[in-house]
């Protein structure tokens, strides 16, 4: 798979340097600027393009990508996975760029790729844990630890597709990186999203204006094209729902031994509700 940058070496005309601005290039196991900046491709296959003053902050942590990988892997958010597949394949054609911003594990970015077989895919996250999995997610694609908040490290217009999936929205630099014809996709959760465990789990709450507020972020710089509501059940145990849990913000907020104590109290297996707005935005000039 993808362990010595070989995906690097094909999404690297995208890449520019974080700290000037220039081209990057590959030379030995690493990514090399004009003006002598460098940066190291980890054996895990990823660079790590973060200015050397920037700070991890609020990265997932191990727990939390070992948590979502169990989770995606088993396949209880493939409905959303596929609906935003077919959504980007729609759009890309011949052997174009897809930029995952905050990709984390590259799940999706993965699925999208399955569905759009000359395209190439670039997944940048914060987490060099998350990176790390996305990495090795697909054949085609290529890791970067990245800051979405600072300007991101690709060139203008180097995108066709930009996906951002329950992640930061930077929209000037979205707006920059993509392509003149392309359109970003974006993935928040509606406001019936986990409503079953929500209460007695004691999690956080999804804000009834998140899609206003999403819409509000890209306002200026995108206008809105399509949307489109994604809803499914999953039917999971005690275990699952842990997981899930854990994957999240919530994991933050309600201790393990707390979640276990409240989740004594619902069915095992229980049905949760998995609800999603999925929307399409174009540039404006």
């Amino acid at each position: 798979m993808n362990d010595d940058g070989r995906m690097l070496a094909d999404v690297v005309e995208y890449l520019v340097c974080p700290v000037c601005g220039a081209d990057l290039a590959m030379a030995d196991r690493g990514l090399l600027c004009p003006a002598g900046h460098t940066f190291d491709i980890a054996r895990q296959g990823y660079a790590n393009l973060l200015p050397g003053n920037a700070r991890p902050g609020t990265a997932d942590t191990p727990e939390m990508v070992r948590a979502r990988d169990a989770f995606l892997g088993a396949g209880h958010f493939t409905s959303l996975a596929e609906r935003l597949a077919r959504s980007v394949a729609s759009t890309v054609t011949g052997k174009a760029c897809v930029l995952d911003a905050g990709a984390g594990t590259g799940h999706y970015l993965s699925r999208v790729l399955d569905r759009s077989p000359e395209a190439v895919g670039l997944a940048l996250d914060i987490s060099k844990h998350a990176v790390r999995r996305a990495a090795r997610a697909h054949a085609r694609l290529g890791a970067v630890v990245a800051d979405l908040w600072r300007p991101l490290p690709l060139r203008d217009g180097a995108a066709m597709a930009i996906v951002n999936v329950f992640a930061p929205r930077n929209a000037a630099e979205f707006h920059r990186v993509l392509h003149d014809d392309g359109l970003l996709f974006t993935v928040t959760p509606s406001p019936g999203h986990l409503g079953s465990l929500v209460e007695p789990l004691g999690l956080l709450t999804v804000d009834e204006r998140k899609t206003e507020r999403t819409d509000a972020a890209l306002a200026g710089y995108f206008k809105l094209d399509a949307r489109q509501n994604v809803a499914s059940e999953a039917v999971l145990t005690h275990a699952e729902v842990a997981t899930l849990v854990a994957m999240g913000p919530s994991a933050h907020h309600v201790p393990a031994d707390q979640l276990w104590a409240r989740l004594e109290s619902l069915p095992d297996p229980l049905p949760v509700p998995l609800c999603f707005v999925l929307s399409a935005f174009r540039r404006l000039d």
